[in-house]
């Protein structure tokens, strides 16, 4: 693929930036039904003039963590680079520049969600590989791993002794099978749930939209809940592992300190996933303003009436760009 400039449009508009294609069909629908304009910025193979203004319009980021796993190791710069553009320009950006510092650091996760009072896993970040056996002495077993810049469940592993990670340690070294994008592993408590499910709660526009149980019975770590997720040469499970929660609602006492917590962070779209332990802990343990929303939930909520999350962030954006239009005018 050639390098080009991305690409701009004359009528109101959402610029989608993004690295994954396959993660952006749901909302492209959603966002035809509307009658709203969009443009993809698809990153990498592209370029940017810096002598010129970006375009007029609302822009939304859409840059994962994991985006490195799919094309190019600095797609997370080239991200930093475009949102450092149209920041210092003025321009709206939803999820924008310091949204994404948050996507791609677990460590600013914890301590963002820690600082306000959370309940988080006991954590321990790692600088290379060399002191990862070291620091995982202080956590009792089972303890888990994870990269900083993770997504898709990267990095994350159980360990059930001191000895299995001390094996397994070189694989988070340069060149290792786990090796982490920028080079930091975590060491966290293992939080088992009271029953085998976490949950992720959706808000859109900086409110609660619903909320997701993720059966983990089968002991996986990967609870990416998109279409596109799935893993190749898996078949489906007999029961969708991916259900509403009735009983999480906008009045639910965690919801609404999530969604001040969202309001001080300045983070328009995202899902947070928490576990329920069998103590009564309500543990967060991932903030993700990447979120992809589950179909079979999505066809459900249509099919009982209800607004589905993609329908709904569609509604949020033509509102954001109607009012950006007459703000112009």
């Amino acid at each position: 693929m050639s390098t080009q400039l991305l690409p701009v449009t004359d009528v109101p508009a959402v610029y989608i930036i993004h690295d994954n294609p396959e993660w952006i069909a749901p909302f492209a629908r959603a966002l035809e039904r509307s009658g709203i304009s969009f443009v993809e910025w698809l990153l990498p193979e592209a370029s940017i003039d810096l002598t010129a203004e970006p375009p007029q319009g609302l822009f939304w980021s859409r840059l994962s963590a994991s985006a490195h796993t799919r094309t190019d190791p600095h797609v997370k710069d080239y991200g930093r680079a475009v949102l450092a553009w149209l920041q210092t320009a003025g321009r709206t950006v939803i999820n924008g520049a310091d949204v994404y510092e948050l996507e791609v650091s677990k460590i600013r996760q914890h301590r963002e969600l820690a600082t306000r009072g959370f309940d988080t896993p006991r954590t321990s970040a790692v600088f290379g590989s060399a002191a990862l056996s070291t620091a995982a002495r202080d956590f009792v077993p089972p303890f888990i791993t994870k990269h900083n810049q993770g997504g898709k469940g990267l990095g994350v592993r159980l360990f059930e002794s001191h000895a299995e990670l001390d094996e397994a340690a070189g694989d988070f070294a340069p060149g290792g099978a786990n090796e982490p994008i920028d080079g930091i592993t975590l060491v966290q408590e293992y939080v088992q749930p009271g029953q085998p499910f976490v949950t992720r709660a959706e808000f859109i526009g900086g409110r609660f939209h619903y909320a997701v149980r993720v059966d983990v019975s089968d002991g996986s770590f990967e609870l990416c809940p998109a279409e596109a997720c799935e893993i190749p040469g898996v078949s489906a499970t007999p029961v969708d592992p991916f259900s509403l929660r009735e009983d999480i609602t906008a009045r639910t006492p965690l919801i609404g300190r999530l969604e001040t917590l969202l309001s001080e962070l300045h983070i328009d779209i995202a899902g947070i996933e928490f576990i329920e332990t069998a103590d009564d802990r309500q543990v967060i343990y991932d903030i993700n303003t990447n979120t992809n929303y589950n179909p079979s939930v999505e066809d459900s909520q249509r099919a009982a009436g209800r607004t589905a999350a993609a329908d709904r962030i569609a509604e949020y954006i033509t509102a954001e760009v109607a009012a950006l239009t007459v703000s112009r005018t």
